[in-house]
């Protein structure tokens, strides 16, 4: 899952009113975000494997910053396009903190947690949104409360430690689905810059300084040793760099100016479809009779949510 998928939701201008894009474009824009950021999480797996973890998130957060700005800057006419005030920039290096952070944890965690457990312990981050907007005295609709409480169940069932997976990474990767959920939720309620890239570029930046500056607290530096990175750390950091964050996010924020949010919204329960296809096919992850039990739980759930979700926005 790409970080800057929910940050980019508050500033992007609903289909609405817009003249209908072809159904060949929306349905590959919509694969893109499916099998994209359902990949990323083999992506991380594969970095983690000789890159430290907190060390290459923050690199690739960094990147992606760095990448996106001048570019911004470039397409838009000069540096007042991506010049934020105090204000925005300190709300950005919040949401940062908080989406690139839980990808950071996410990265940390499948040191031992397998690609795919990490992402349906993820998918339930619509139910932890559903939540905090409960517990701040926004009106939730009765079957969103219902599905969330259904999707804890889901959540519970998987959280039994097995194989390499330890109850510490298994925790880190729920904390990491509340981390992006407080980000999410937090997103149209701060000052954020108004343009969605660039708000994105900057919460990339200062997300990707956070997690850096924590790896080297952390000591990662000392585990740096580049003549042992394997190929496959390597593509699978280019990957989530070039594909998972740019490519995949483009196609996002496309989609939210010409498709229908209902159906765009599907990602949230066909990206751990296809992540724990490709764990089991790629790094022969095994798929236990009670993970696919939560699995279908967690996927109906958040299914629910975001059905009821989409149907009172319209």
């Amino acid at each position: 899952m790409s970080t800057v998928e929910a940050a980019s939701t508050r500033s992007v201008p609903s289909s609405v009113g817009v003249e209908a894009a072809p159904p060949w474009k929306v349905w590959t824009a919509l694969w893109v975000v499916y099998i994209v950021w359902g990949s990323t999480y083999l992506a991380i797996a594969l970095m983690v494997e000789t890159i430290p973890p907190l060390l290459g998130a923050g690199f690739r957060f960094i990147a992606v910053g760095l990448i996106l700005l001048p570019l911004i800057a470039w397409r838009r006419g000069g540096l007042a396009a991506i010049r934020p005030t105090r204000a925005e920039l300190a709300s950005a290096a919040f949401v940062g903190l908080m989406l690139p952070g839980a990808n950071a944890v996410i990265s940390v965690a499948e040191k031992t947690v397998p690609s795919g457990l990490a992402a349906l312990l993820v998918a339930s981050i619509p139910l932890w949104v559903i939540l905090l907007r409960r517990v701040t005295g926004e009106r939730v609709p009765g079957r969103s409360i219902g599905a969330v409480l259904v999707g804890f169940g889901g959540l519970v069932l998987l959280l039994h430690p097995s194989g390499e997976a330890t109850m510490i990474g298994l925790l880190a990767c729920v904390g990491a689905a509340l981390m992006w959920a407080v980000g999410s939720f937090a997103s149209p309620r701060i000052s954020l810059p108004r343009d969605p890239l660039a708000s994105t570029a900057w919460q990339s930046l200062l997300g990707g300084i956070f997690v850096f500056a924590f790896g080297l607290v952390g000591g990662e530096l000392g585990d740096v040793h580049f003549a042992e990175f394997s190929g496959r750390s390597i593509f699978g950091l280019a990957y989530l760099i070039t594909f998972g964050s740019l490519l995949a996010f483009t196609s996002y924020a496309w989609l939210l100016q010409n498709a229908p949010i209902s159906k765009v919204s599907t990602y949230a329960y066909v990206n751990p479809v296809v992540a724990i296809a490709l764990g089991w096919l790629i790094l022969n992850e095994t798929i236990s009779v009670t993970t696919l039990v939560g699995a279908g739980i967690i996927v109906a759930s958040v299914a629910l949510v975001v059905r009821v979700e989409s149907t009172q926005r319209t």
